[in-house]
């Protein structure tokens, strides 16, 4: 729930949802939820010291294949935008960066119902 710079929540949610996966455990679906929505921002440029870590959630959720999810009302007011959402708003851009998508609550019911547990990091 985090924004990526500005809490530690992001980063720690990815440092946890590597082991997980390093070490063999399943994630049914990560979902990006008020400032969190941060992390799909294909515009997002850390200084070069620092962390990439939109880009490292997109590297990890492709290596494992993992559904990202994000609130789309979240993401909207935040100003991120997939091309569907942009043309429907009639923005000349759109910047919400690949795997993400955008999605409503209910696929975080949906993941509450698949799994055996939720994890939130909020800040």
């Amino acid at each position: 729930m985090g924004s990526p710079y500005s809490t530690q929540s992001v980063e720690t949610g990815y440092r946890f949802s590597e082991a997980a996966l390093s070490s063999g455990h399943q994630i049914y679906r990560i979902f990006f939820y008020h400032d969190g929505v941060h992390c799909a921002n294909s515009l997002s440029t850390p200084p070069q010291d620092e962390d990439n870590l939109p880009e490292l959630w997109q590297q990890l959720t492709t290596q494992y294949h993992v559904d990202v999810v994000v609130c789309v009302a979240s993401a909207l007011k935040r100003g991120i935008l997939d091309q569907k959402e942009a043309e429907r708003f009639d923005k000349d851009h759109f910047n919400l960066t690949e795997p993400f998508e955008l999605s409503g609550l209910g696929q975080l019911i949906d993941a509450s119902a698949h799994s055996d547990r939720v994890i939130t990091f909020a800040s």
